[in-house]
């Protein structure tokens, strides 16, 4: 098995060139490239690029993208060192090929510059043939534009192919002569850290430690603080329309939000609820049509793809309108995400979720109860009243039925998600497992639906566009993909449906939610 490339930190007091003395008394060396670079460090708000184990940086007038043993994976010729880095921006070439499955939608934007001072050496043998190099950097950090610090020395020690026990000879005298200690991160990451960010980025995921007694009020602080970070977090992102991944994750937490205050109002005192309550309502309500746009525009490629293979262009009238819509709504998206109404609301809810247990108790019966009853109560009624909407639906039922099971379906998802660790895993988990494919079912439905219709209500505009003609025949064709696809998820509901409230499932349900 090839040895991976092993990775130093050199000890305080250990200069870099101590690394090349220490190996001229065993090996033959010669010196390669000596010089400084700037190199700045992209990945996404949540690590992407990290979290496949590969770094992405500018340097040298181009992007470069390495392995986790600093290999060079892919380049390309860029001159900006600020930009973000989209995939779909990129040129075709092996760059965006082996970015594109890690990007997806996300943008790379940069998150720190260092420069470095590098010395390149070669570990030749006695044929005089390269069998391992070494690089040894000094790098420092560029903090608040000007000023500079200090990061600690590196060595990275890479055998050439075939030539393993090279490395491993070259391992024992940094490790056991020099002392070298074996570095515990990345370069980037401890740029990252000691510019003040997190390595490895931002997660909109929720990390909870629940107990089942637990007071209900105490446990709400600890969901609601977490989402409401989330929603804090990915604002920035959201207004300066960085990708649309901003604005989708600060709205689940938003929605998350709203689901708790419904089903665990009892912790909260009504008449200040009731206020939250509205304003959330109102930061759902003006991020929608932006984020609307944002899916059509994803999925419009998906959505025509034998149009567009066929002819590519007569929807370009569609795109450019659809683009011009976003824009509009983005814009009074973003002035009321800026208002002094939204930045109240952002200031005083979280005030509030802190106050929250020491708030008196009369008008609130669920406050102190144990999380784990409280939340298995909220459970099975959910479960109990989907179970009710779904056996109602028949084949003459309005899509409006199928569309509230969804919602409905949401309120329980995330019931789960919240209160999962509180309830056996052997019940929660096929539940989840279940419930998602119902969802996935239900949510293609629903979005067909409403694609279709949008795509409907284009066609005076679009008819009135050069090329409109060959457009609006285009949306025909897409209309009816729309409409198959929707015909086939409410084909599929039943059997999704039965799944979820077998009798089997709904027995488990019972007992572990009592």
């Amino acid at each position: 098995m090839a040895e991976r490339a092993a990775h130093y930190v050199l000890p305080e007091g250990v200069a870099p060139g101590t690394v090349r003395s220490a190996l001229e008394e065993r090996f033959a060396l010669e010196p390669g490239r000596r010089g400084v670079v700037d190199r700045t460090y992209f990945d996404t708000f949540d690590g992407l690029v990290r979290a496949a184990e590969m770094t992405l940086a500018w340097e040298d007038g181009r992007l470069v993208l390495a392995d986790g043993d600093g290999r060079e994976l892919a380049t390309l010729e860029r001159r900006s060192a600020t930009e973000p880095v989209r995939t779909t921006d990129l040129a075709a070439g092996a760059l965006r090929d082996r970015l594109a499955p890690v990007l997806d939608v996300r943008a790379a934007t940069p998150l720190v510059s260092v420069r470095v001072r590098t010395q390149t050496l070669r570990v030749l043998d006695d044929e005089r043939k390269t069998v391992a190099r070494i690089s040894v950097e000094q790098p420092s950090l560029a903090l608040d534009g000007r000023r500079r610090v200090d990061l600690r020395a590196r060595a990275a020690a890479v055998a050439v192919r075939g030539y393993d026990k090279a490395l491993r000879r070259v391992r024992r005298v940094l490790e056991d002569d020099l002392g070298l200690d074996v570095a515990d991160d990345l370069l980037v990451d401890e740029a990252v850290a000691r510019a003040g960010g997190t390595p490895g980025g931002f997660s909109s995921k929720l990390e909870l430690s629940l107990e089942p007694a637990q007071r209900a009020d105490a446990a709400a602080v600890e969901i609601l603080t977490q989402l409401t970070a989330i929603v804090e977090a990915n604002l920035p992102g959201t207004l300066a329309d960085v990708d649309s991944e901003f604005l989708h994750d600060l709205r689940v937490a938003v929605r998350r939000t709203r689901a708790l205050q419904r089903e665990l109002k009892a912790v909260f005192p009504p008449a200040r609820l009731d206020h939250f309550r509205r304003e959330m309502r109102r930061l759902q309500q003006i991020t929608g049509p932006s984020r609307d746009l944002d899916v059509y525009l994803l999925d419009l490629d998906d959505l025509a793809g034998p149009v567009l293979e066929a002819r590519p262009s007569e929807l370009e009238p569609l795109r450019g309108l659809l683009t011009e819509r976003r824009r509009r709504e983005r814009r009074r998206m973003v002035r009321a995400l800026r208002s002094r109404r939204t930045q109240t609301l952002l200031e005083e809810w979280p005030a509030f979720v802190e106050e929250l247990p020491g708030l008196p108790e009369e008008d609130r019966p669920d406050a102190a109860r144990p999380v784990a009853e409280v939340a298995a109560r909220r459970i099975a009624k959910v479960y109990r009243r989907m179970v009710r909407l779904g056996e109602a639906i028949d084949e003459d039922s309005p899509p409006e039925a199928l569309h509230a099971l969804r919602k409905k379906g949401k309120e329980l998802r995330y019931l789960l998600e919240f209160f999962a660790g509180l309830f056996p895993s052997a019940t929660v988990r096929p539940m989840i497992k279940e419930l998602k494919a119902l969802q996935d079912v239900l949510g293609r439905h629903q979005d067909r639906e409403v694609q279709a219709g949008m795509l409907r209500s284009l066609a005076d505009e679009i008819a009135a566009r050069e090329d409109g003609a060959a457009a609006l025949l285009a949306m025909g064709v897409v209309v009816e993909r729309l409409e198959r696809q929707q015909a086939d998820a409410r084909a599929r509901f039943a059997q999704r449906f039965a799944r979820f409230a077998a009798p089997p499932r709904r027995a488990a349900v019972k007992d572990a939610f009592r």
